[in-house]
């Protein structure tokens, strides 16, 4: 291992810079998400930019009772992980350095979508969140900044800021990484017990049945749009289908009605919900805090008859360990 931490602003500095600089923000405990992060923007920025790679445990994005302390700081991994991955260098500041005088008295405010889901059950959070992205985008001065898309309302909120405030860089978001049993890479599931796995594979499992039931909705709505006569109203197009023999869609008449004029939202929040249901009776069980399908500019919960992209985000707790997930689904594709 050649890559040793840059500790202060000063000698991040000093590094320089030939060509575009790319920035990936963590707070250490790094894994393959993260590599596919650094990966992502390796090959954004070529073999002539620089990489950095940031490790840094923020204490203000922690609310009472979360797990600051125990956190995993696993620095001498986390460099390994960032060379092989094509880092340049991983900036590993202390709490004095990006606070210099303690907690700043002046922070970014998230705002009303900062206030909803993760911000419902984390007060604060994402104020403390921004006000270290922003301090690292200060600091780092990256051309691009490269976050996972796990963390949907977070990167939806880094946009708005670098929008809302003229932040000179390019937000880059990367599709989550998944293992191979389908849980979302994060450095919480260490935390896991064996069981406590088999429970957590809910959130994944819910969110695919939800995607699959939209598809199936998207090829009704295409077989109904396709259909003799199919010009007139929702109930002609779920009675021709209802003639065809279509046991399921005749059975499932409301989802017939939808294939006519886009929609259905309620539906595949109902299949992912069934899924989470049965988990909840698990041992050990799940403990949902909420299931939402919403609109990715502000995050609120979007319409039964919504068409266009939304995000089904979904967050529960098995055993001590909270763990999130989402999945980006798009309704009205087969206009």
């Amino acid at each position: 291992m050649t890559l040793t931490p840059v500790r202060t602003a000063a000698e991040l500095h000093a590094l320089g810079s030939a060509g575009r600089r790319a920035v990936v923000m963590t707070m250490g405990a790094l894994h393959d998400g993260h590599a596919t992060l650094v990966r992502t923007a390796r090959e954004r920025v070529g073999p002539d930019g620089t990489v950095v790679v940031t490790v840094f445990v923020n204490p203000l994005q922690f609310g009472a009772g979360e797990d600051l302390d125990r956190y995993p700081r696993t620095l001498d991994a986390d460099l390994e992980v960032a060379e092989a991955a094509g880092a340049d260098a991983v900036f590993a500041p202390s709490v004095d350095e990006v606070y210099p005088g303690g907690e700043p008295q002046v922070r970014i405010t998230a705002g009303p979508m900062g206030a909803r889901l993760e911000g419902a059950s984390r007060p604060g959070h994402f104020d403390g969140m921004l006000t270290v992205v922003a301090k690292l985008l200060h600091l780092t001065a990256p051309d691009l900044a490269f976050f996972g898309q796990k963390d949907a309302q977070q990167l939806a909120l880094i946009r708005r800021m670098v929008r809302d405030l003229n932040f000179p860089v390019e937000i880059v978001g990367v599709p989550t990484v998944r293992e191979s049993d389908g849980l979302a890479l994060s450095s919480r599931n260490r935390y896991l017990s064996s069981g406590e796995r088999r429970t957590a594979l809910a959130l994944s499992r819910a969110l695919f049945a939800a995607r699959d039931r939209l598809a199936a909705q998207e090829a009704l709505r295409a077989r109904a749009a396709a259909l003799p006569g199919a010009q007139g109203r929702a109930e002609t197009r779920a009675e021709a289908l209802s003639r065809l023999g279509e046991a399921r869609a005749a059975a499932d008449a409301h989802a017939v009605a939808q294939a006519a004029e886009g929609g259905g939202a309620e539906a595949v929040r109902a299949a992912a919900q069934a899924v989470l249901d049965d988990a909840a009776k698990a041992d050990p069980p799940l403990s949902l805090d909420y299931l939402a399908l919403v609109d990715p500019a502000d995050f609120t919960e979007v319409a039964d008859d919504h068409d266009g992209e939304a995000i089904l985000a979904v967050a529960a707790r098995v055993g001590t360990t909270r763990l999130i997930d989402n999945l980006p689904l798009t309704f009205g594709v087969t206009k």
